[in-house]
């Protein structure tokens, strides 16, 4: 069952809220949920998960965009969510970042389950556009490394989710000509 999303909240704006860390130039992978949306997969999800390259110069283009976002931790304690220094420094000590953002739930995870991170992802990425009115590329992490992340996390929804992902992935690699 999913979860709902929590009461107080925001309404998530997906493209806007990708829109804003293109606009600061960060070098990211769109992972999770809205990964699996981009590749056909009709998955709900409540957040964005992202996967940025940890150099020192992204991650200062990074904590732009999380203050314009007006990102604050996630807590169970605080739906609002709790304010927190946001700069390069902060970013660098953590693994992962779940955050509340004027635009949504964002999640920052530089590890994800069962791969290497930015460089691992971004080998078979692909660019889609996002915007319906105005294009927002972002590099979205392959269906097959959304697979590959889920099966490492083990976690009772990804388990639930697998069956359709992987047979989305098969319905993929028939309609692609000269695919084996």
């Amino acid at each position: 069952m999913a979860e709902l999303p929590e009461p107080d909240a925001e309404p998530l704006e997906p493209v806007a809220l990708l829109e804003v860390l293109v606009r600061h130039q960060v070098q990211f992978v769109v992972i999770g949920g809205i990964a699996a949306i981009a590749h056909g997969y009709p998955l709900p999800t409540e957040d964005v998960d992202v996967t940025p390259a940890r150099d020192r110069g992204n991650l200062e283009r990074l904590a732009g965009a999380l203050r314009e976002l007006e990102a604050r931790l996630r807590t169970t304690s605080d739906p609002a969510g709790v304010p927190f220094p946001v700069d390069a420094d902060m970013l660098r000590r953590g693994e992962s970042w779940t955050l509340r953002t004027r635009l949504g739930d964002l999640d920052i995870v530089f590890l994800p389950a069962g791969t290497q991170g930015f460089d691992d992802l971004n080998r078979d990425a692909v660019r889609v556009d996002l915007g319906t009115t105005q294009p927002v590329p972002v590099l979205v992490a392959s269906l097959a490394d959304v697979i590959r992340s889920k099966e490492a996390a083990n976690r009772e929804k990804d388990r639930a989710q697998l069956p359709a992902l992987r047979r989305t992935l098969e319905i993929l690699r028939e309609s692609k000509p000269g695919s084996p």
